[in-house]
């Protein structure tokens, strides 16, 4: 699944005629209208599909497929995830990074003591906090913002932080 990123999640039918509402899990839902394929995983394989049509309402984006002209035909993939091959994403800036690579880093302060495993990353409106796991089960929230994350290594999956007085 290296190879895939997702960017929704089906969260229920739109109408009768086969459209999806799906919650954009990728930083600008306006990038369906340049996708033309995605992947549906199903949960046992990985259904590619052809975006016939997008429309926006709200918070969610609608999808039309290819094909899929039925409620019926869809119904059954709600809480399903919408994938893209990484050759498709939108390339990134210098300094961001697709939060699926740095999951499982493992993360250590500036002095070289190991803090833990990140596990999540929480999207706020001010900044991104990373949920760092410690071996003793204890969960550590640091703001990604640039007084605490000193370097980040994505192919050694090392992060590199700076704890704030009152974090621990």
């Amino acid at each position: 699944m290296d190879n895939y990123l997702r960017v929704g999640v089906i969260t229920t039918t739109h109408g009768i005629r086969g459209e999806v509402k799906v919650f954009p899990t990728t930083d600008d839902p306006k990038r369906f209208l340049d996708l033309k394929r995605i992947f549906l995983d199903t949960g046992k394989e990985l259904l590619p599909l052809e975006i016939e049509n997008v429309k926006f309402f709200k918070q969610l984006v609608i999808l039309k497929f290819k094909g899929i002209d039925n409620i019926n035909d869809i119904e059954k993939y709600r809480s399903k995830d919408l994938l893209i091959l990484r050759e498709d994403a939108v390339p990134l800036e210098e300094g961001e990074y697709f939060i699926y690579d740095l999951i499982d880093s493992e993360v250590f302060t500036e002095d070289g003591n190991k803090l833990g495993i990140l596990t999540e990353i929480i999207t706020t409106a001010a900044n991104d906090v990373y949920v760092v796991k410690t071996k003793e089960g204890k969960e550590i929230l640091i703001p990604s913002i640039k007084d605490c994350i000193l370097d980040i290594d994505v192919d050694k999956k090392k992060i590199i932080v700076h704890l704030l007085q009152g974090m621990l």
